[in-house]
């Protein structure tokens, strides 16, 4: 009797050993999910400081341009050590790694055919865990796919990056006067021309109103006049002048 009650006991301990492994499992499963999750957001977040860096570096370099010369810099180098000045100037302290890739290579929106660097991007395509919220530097980085769709330029927005290595800036639709439109360019629109006044509108001429007849004088003062006239003594006629007698 003794015996067959530890048996009991003993299967007992051992399933309830297996489920607390199981737990443990489960428990510590989640714990490095979670943990990696951590992880990952942190790593976003350096990303955009680091994106900020980029982009006050490259507002720096295309402020500190000397008359004559480009305000984009050509490579990513030239922002520890500005080669148009003389001495050392820096709008850069490093080139930094990309937390999430763990390297210091960086993808480069090129102004032409590689004569200016435009925007920097991460070479990750992993889908972001930050979707919305952002802060007010990093406009248009809202429900991007991937972390490379993260693109900072000089004024710190996102700019769209269909073709990374050849983003070439739109012509302006009205060039500088005496400017030769670029190949492939839409004609110029002919100049406006000044909106002439128009002419003050002369009211319409309304019709004249006919004249009205005169009045028939009232039958009893036409018979005073007649009588009036009739009383009146003819007008006395001239006494002949005397004739001058010729001798």
């Amino acid at each position: 009797m003794v015996a067959r009650t530890s048996r009991n006991e003993a299967g007992f301990t051992y399933v309830g050993l297996v489920f607390f492994v199981a737990m443990l499992g489960l428990v510590g499963a989640a714990t490095l999910k979670v943990d990696a999750l951590l992880r990952r957001a942190a790593a976003e977040q350096d990303l955009l400081e680091i994106g900020a860096e980029f982009s006050e570096a490259l507002r720096s370099y295309a402020a500190a341009t000397p008359r004559g010369y480009p305000p984009v810099p050509p490579t990513l180098q030239d922002l520890l050590k500005d080669p148009r000045f003389p001495g050392t100037r820096r709008h850069l302290r490093k080139i930094f790694v990309d937390p999430v890739t763990g390297k210091s290579e960086w993808g480069i929106v090129y102004q032409g055919d590689k004569v200016g660097v435009l925007a920097v991007y991460s070479l990750s395509q992993a889908q972001p865990l930050k979707l919305a919220n952002f802060d007010a530097r990093f406009q248009n980085f809202e429900n991007k796919e991937h972390l490379s769709e993260w693109t900072f330029t000089a004024t710190g927005q996102g700019v769209s990056v269909t073709a990374p290595n050849n983003l070439v800036p739109p012509a302006p639709l009205f060039p500088a006067p005496g400017a030769q439109p670029a190949p492939g360019a839409p004609p110029a629109p002919p100049p406006a021309q000044p909106a002439q006044p128009e002419p003050d509108a002369e009211p319409p001429n309304e019709p004249a109103e006919p004249p009205l007849p005169p009045e028939s004088p009232e039958p009893e003062q036409q018979a005073e006049a007649e009588a009036e006239a009739e009383a009146e003594p003819p007008p006395a006629e001239p006494a002949p002048q005397p004739q001058p007698v010729d001798r």
